[in-house]
């Protein structure tokens, strides 16, 4: 099980790992709300090939759900984000912004 301190470093390496080249024209807030044990709301902002972080409720043009431990499996690369999301393990509001999202942090 992934700890409280292994989930909160994802959106800080996610934004240390953004791929600024495919990122480039982007402008979205993606919330990712995290269920279970060590979960939380977070955020990330893609502007313009930059990226910041924080917790809490944000306006977000993508919201995705998990739990916390699924999400860390993915950003870990033990779980292939197509596959969780075809096993609903991951559910997003905007399945195209998402498919962006993961060509944009290299997660998969």
């Amino acid at each position: 099980m992934a700890t409280q301190e292994e989930i909160n470093e994802i959106f800080p390496a996610m934004v240390g790992n953004l791929q600024a080249d495919k990122a480039a024209d982007a402008n979205t807030t993606i919330q990712f709300e995290l269920s279970g044990d060590n979960g939380g709301v977070y955020w990330v902002t893609v502007n313009n090939g930059t990226a910041s972080h924080g917790t809490g409720a944000a306006e977000a043009d993508l919201t995705v759900k998990a739990v916390a431990d699924d999400f860390h499996s993915i950003v870990t690369g033990s779980m292939n984000p197509m596959q969780a999301f075809m096993m609903g393990k991951i559910k997003v509001t905007d399945t195209n912004l998402a498919l962006k999202m993961i060509n944009w942090f290299d997660m998969g």
